[in-house]
């Protein structure tokens, strides 16, 4: 039996969670980061502790 929609959608959440949770600053390690778009589209992570920007 296949998940309904909601349960998708909420694994799908739950999945990108974890991998926020993961995410931490290559400078200083924090786990403060934003993740940001850039004007190309691009995808990049500032860190909100110590200023640190990398994609």
């Amino acid at each position: 039996m296949s998940a309904s929609r909601s349960e998708e959608a909420e694994d799908d959440l739950l999945a990108a969670a974890e991998v926020r949770a993961r995410l931490s600053c290559p400078s200083c390690g924090s786990a403060h980061v934003a993740q940001v778009l850039g004007d190309n589209g691009g995808v990049s992570y500032v860190c909100t502790a110590c200023g640190h920007s990398w994609s």
